[in-house]
């Protein structure tokens, strides 16, 4: 039985936790390890690290600070910010990470996500997809390249077709706002996916949870409403739970 995930995720510039609204509003949350200790304790299924700075700062994420918050996670980690070749993926790995999340390295060259799920495995390999609305419609966005027009369907459809064992949707337009997932557009990606479909962004409360995994996702992430609400993941996971969608829970 496949059961659905609750995913917290923390962004970084370099070494601080971010707080962001659309991914340009910022608040400093302090030190990443920390926040990492505090997850180990609440039952979380997996732990998202993405440094949302690297790629537009030209740099990979600090190795340094992923293996401190390797050491101290106690569940899987994916990891993610900069990765533009096969050693970055290989020195991430080796310092912690289980799984690596491509974002624009992957809308570069494309067949840099083949390339690396035939050197590590397609178990380990995320893409990461960046969608904003433009002129109403939903397009892939890049903060390196704010020009970039690709329709996010046809990008899904090839990273797949390019072996990405998993994708992780970010819906910046919702990003620290908590107004509720995009239950429509994660529905249509989701029908698209033949691979498992992470909805990031909006997440306001356990319904929200509840919503997108009907709507389609297999696992929900999410930031701000662990960061300033009195939700948990477990919270999210027993609502999901009393509705009927699998999850794993404390004890099980």
């Amino acid at each position: 039985m496949l059961r659905h995930r609750v995913i917290p995720v923390v962004l970084i510039n370099g070494y601080s936790v971010l707080k962001t609204i659309r991914f340009s509003e910022r608040r400093n949350l302090g030190n990443p390890i920390t926040v990492a200790r505090t997850y180990n304790t609440r039952n979380v299924d997996e732990l998202i690290l993405l440094d949302i700075d690297a790629s537009a700062q030209k740099r990979s994420i600090d190795m340094f600070t992923v293996r401190e918050i390797a050491s101290e996670c106690f569940m899987p980690l994916t990891v993610g910010g900069g990765l533009r070749s096969i050693e970055d993926i290989g020195k991430l790995l080796k310092a912690g990470a289980d799984k690596v999340s491509l974002n624009y390295g992957a809308l570069v060259d494309p067949e840099f996500v083949r390339d690396a799920v035939r050197v590590f495995g397609a178990q380990c390999i995320v893409v990461s997809i960046d969608i904003r609305r433009r002129d109403g419609v939903n397009r892939v966005w890049s903060r390196v390249d704010p020009a970039l027009d690709l329709d996010p369907l046809d990008w899904i459809v090839r990273a797949q077709a390019l072996g990405a064992g998993e994708l992780l949707i970010n819906f910046v337009d919702r990003d620290g706002t908590m107004e509720g997932c995009d239950q429509e557009s994660i529905g249509r990606y989701a029908q698209a996916a033949d691979v498992p479909l992470i909805a990031c962004g909006g997440i306001s409360g356990p319904d929200d949870c509840v919503a997108a995994i009907r709507a389609g996702a297999s696992a929900v992430a999410a930031a701000s409403i662990f960061h300033f609400t009195n939700f948990t993941p477990n919270d999210c996971k027993r609502r999901m739970a009393e509705q009927g969608i699998p999850v794993r829970l404390p004890g099980g």
